[in-house]
């Protein structure tokens, strides 16, 4: 498996995968590599098996009609909320409706029709609004022509690549945890209150001590995932 995902898929080891697996062509194993392999064996399963490709299908294995914050009124039937946000949503006379809240965007589909939904989500272009990395996760806040603002939470004992970006600045807002920043080799401290501005061509990093949560702002006329150049860091 490992000589195959070589064979298709440029990468070092498995952090360096996880860190581009955004990038990575949107393809299913079966397509990919399974209907194209010459060799292969097939071992009969006895366990269940339930294919959640789907909305409908999805809800039919909730246990519970609403996860998160959400309430439904009395006439409500046949209705699942899936809400991912910190807000509250309310469902009034729906039936056989799903409801899914996210950073991403919001779905109110009838549970049949939603099976049909790739096509319209195709044409959506859209700014990455939350992801999970190896060492924590981030949300997007706000997006402006010149500037992006994301909540960051590091893992503790984990920290980002040491990296730089050409065309934008950046500040850390640290507000709470503990961690270290270390800027063009330079290491600091940092908790909550501390602030760190980053200019554009300057190397940075930063590992959490312990859990550390962080306001990213950055600042540019040319804000691009793209625009990111990683480094070996000595430590």
């Amino acid at each position: 498996m490992l000589d195959k995902a070589h064979e298709l898929i440029d990468f070092t080891d498995y952090a360096d995968l996880f860190a581009r697996y955004e990038n990575l062509s949107k393809i299913s194993f079966d397509y990919a590599v399974v209907e194209k392999e010459p060799r292969i064996q097939v071992m009969r399963y006895g366990g269940e098996w339930k294919d959640l490709g789907t909305w409908n299908t999805l809800t039919e294995a909730m246990t519970e009609p609403v996860i998160g914050d959400a309430v439904l009124n009395d006439s409500c039937e046949n209705v699942s909320v899936i809400n991912e946000l910190n807000v509250p949503v309310v469902c009034m006379g729906l039936k056989d409706m799903v409801v899914s809240v996210s950073a991403e965007g919001v779905l109110v589909s009838d549970k049949e029709q939603s099976s049909y939904i790739k096509p319209y989500v195709d044409k959506i272009e859209q700014q990455i609004m939350f992801a999970e990395k190896s060492w924590g996760s981030f949300r997007v806040l706000d997006v402006e022509d010149d500037s992006l603002t994301i909540k960051v939470t590091l893992n503790p004992g984990h920290r980002m690549n040491y990296h730089s970006h050409l065309r934008r600045d950046e500040i850390w807002n640290v507000i709470s945890g503990e961690g270290v920043v270390i800027v063009d080799g330079m290491e600091q401290n940092v908790k909550a209150g501390d602030v760190v501005t980053m200019q554009a061509g300057c190397r940075h990093t930063v590992s959490a001590v312990t859990e550390l949560k962080l306001i990213e702002v950055q600042l540019g006329k040319e804000i691009s995932v793209h625009d990111k150049q990683k480094f070996e860091l000595d430590i």
